[in-house]
């Protein structure tokens, strides 16, 4: 009986703590091993290419390129790669989004650890996971529209409305994704015109009926 080969791992998140965490987690597992870390979307590309890992755990929230954009570029260069997302991030739309994207599976950064250790197993052998509690919110949820134009926002444009809906100011948002002041204020322009919005206040209100922030 052949004994199945170890599941490579890399940990995609800016924050140095939370990387630290997983590893420690799964460095005590005796079939999955951190092969690469990487602190932003680039470098994770980079990481991606060297390495090939089985299963990428990847956080949607990052300066500069967020994690959709990543989820795109993996799956634009490599269709078969295992993108496991570990977020804060909870609104049925922002899952649904991500696993029409690509995602294999998607969790919570409060779901208890063995979560993820089963999520990474299952994932590396090509199922797909969703968070029991988050899988059970979303089928108890009415079904998503794309009435309201939410298909027609870009990764980065769904990210800043997510942010800018959970009361991020300007200023705040650009921090948070490395973007300026001015680059985060046209995007709201586009996003309230895909919306078909006049208003930042409406615009709020409909990223709060549509779930993309808690009330």
């Amino acid at each position: 009986m052949s004994i199945a080969a170890p599941i490579s791992v890399m940990l995609v998140d800016d924050h140095a703590v939370t990387r630290a965490g997983y590893r420690f987690l799964v460095d005590n597992l005796p079939d999955i091993y951190v092969v690469a870390e990487a602190a932003n979307g680039e470098d994770a590309l980079r990481s991606y290419s060297e390495f090939k890992p089985d299963v990428v755990i990847l956080d949607l929230s990052m300066p500069g390129m967020g994690g959709r954009q990543v989820l795109d570029s993996l799956h634009k260069q490599w269709p078969g790669c295992r993108v496991l997302v570990c977020t804060m991030h909870e609104t049925r739309q922002l899952i649904e989004q991500v696993m029409q994207a690509g995602a294999a599976g998607y969790i919570s950064k409060n779901s208890s650890p063995e979560y993820l250790v089963r999520a990474v197993r299952r994932i590396a052998q090509g199922q797909k996971y969703i968070d029991a509690e988050l899988l059970q919110n979303m089928l108890s949820a009415e079904p998503v529209t794309d009435s309201i134009g939410l298909a027609a926002l870009s990764s980065r444009e769904f990210q800043i409305l997510c942010l800018f809906a959970e009361a991020h100011s300007v200023e705040a948002i650009g921090r948070e994704l490395s973007l300026s002041n001015k680059t985060v204020a046209n995007n709201l322009t586009v996003i309230r015109e895909k919306l078909h919005v006049t208003s930042t206040a409406e615009l709020v209100r409909l990223a709060i009926s549509k779930g993309l922030a808690p009330l």
